[in-house]
């Protein structure tokens, strides 16, 4: 039952995404539709949550999309008006975009609006100011990686974190998961939400550095020369088996402050951070294993 219920959710997930244009119109980008249905799958499991998880697959299909716009295809001129346009969250901006980007654009403006007009209708809430700026937090770190490999410059280590684990989407991930969800949704809760509470921060960097460990490689040999293992080696001289473990420190480190939030309490409920878990959880089984 379960399984014939995935099958379902990935046939229609293919339709939709086949149906929205986006890869016979931009075909520089890569196809990971199955891979990101695996991912939400394991970090939203129960079958309660069947719209969250349809949701949040077209969310991680557009963080795709936009990923390789910012690192394979756009020019530097191209992607400050994409910034600029996702920033603006205008549609009168789009004239100042090439084609592709343009139709980009319009996909993701669309479907974030749709998703917080359905949220309002149904249950009375206003979400879009959330969904909006975790987009644009998106856009604005792949900006600042752009101007980095343009400029060729390596940032110190911290510098790097403070951008990347915001680049990898993971706090755009959580932030759909909570509001879809719909579970114990409070003032409190939405205030951390937006300014990054532990519970949001420290799965969103362990993805990241797992990330980083598991594709520095290939992204070396893409030309791209920033990343956690780079930065860490530039700015201390070390050696990249050195720099792998700190970087493995680090996600222990982040571990237990993940862990400490689900023992002691957060303004989060206990379904919430074991989502959370969840993704740090995913990041490591698959890029480290």
């Amino acid at each position: 039952m379960v399984q014939s219920t995935l099958q379902d959710d990935l046939n229609n997930i293919i339709r939709w995404w086949k149906d929205m244009g986006l890869a016979s119109k931009l075909n520089f980008v890569r196809d990971r539709l199955t891979e990101s249905f695996f991912w939400t799958v394991r970090v939203v499991s129960q079958p309660q949550f069947r719209h969250c998880r349809k949701v949040l697959i077209k969310v991680t299909s557009f963080v795709t999309t936009i990923d390789d716009i910012y690192d394979v295809h756009g020019t530097l001129d191209e992607l400050e008006s994409f910034t600029d346009a996702v920033q603006r969250w205008d549609l009168g901006t789009v004239e100042n975009l090439p084609d592709y980007m343009e139709l980009c654009f319009l996909a993701l403006y669309n479907s974030i609006n749709e998703m917080a007009y359905k949220t309002l209708r149904d249950h009375g809430q206003n979400i879009l100011p959330y969904l909006r700026k975790a987009v644009q937090c998106i856009g604005g770190s792949m900006q600042s990686i752009a101007n980095w490999a343009n400029s060729k410059h390596i940032p110190t280590f911290q510098e790097y974190l403070e951008n990347a684990w915001l680049s990898v989407s993971g706090h755009l991930c959580l932030d759909h998961t909570y509001l879809l969800q719909r579970t114990n949704i409070t003032i409190e809760a939405l205030h951390s939400l937006e300014h990054y509470h532990d519970v949001i921060r420290s799965p969103s960097i362990i993805f990241r550095l797992c990330n980083d460990l598991g594709t520095a490689k290939d992204e070396l040999e893409r030309g791209e020369s920033v990343n956690a293992i780079t930065c860490y080696m530039n700015e201390t001289g070390c050696s990249e088996a050195m720099a792998c473990q700190h970087i493995n420190d680090l996600i222990e480190d982040y571990w237990k402050k993940l862990n400490k939030c689900y023992v002691d309490g957060s303004p989060f409920s206990k379904h919430n951070i074991e989502t959370t878990i969840n993704l740090a959880k995913i990041s490591q089984c698959i890029y480290q294993h």
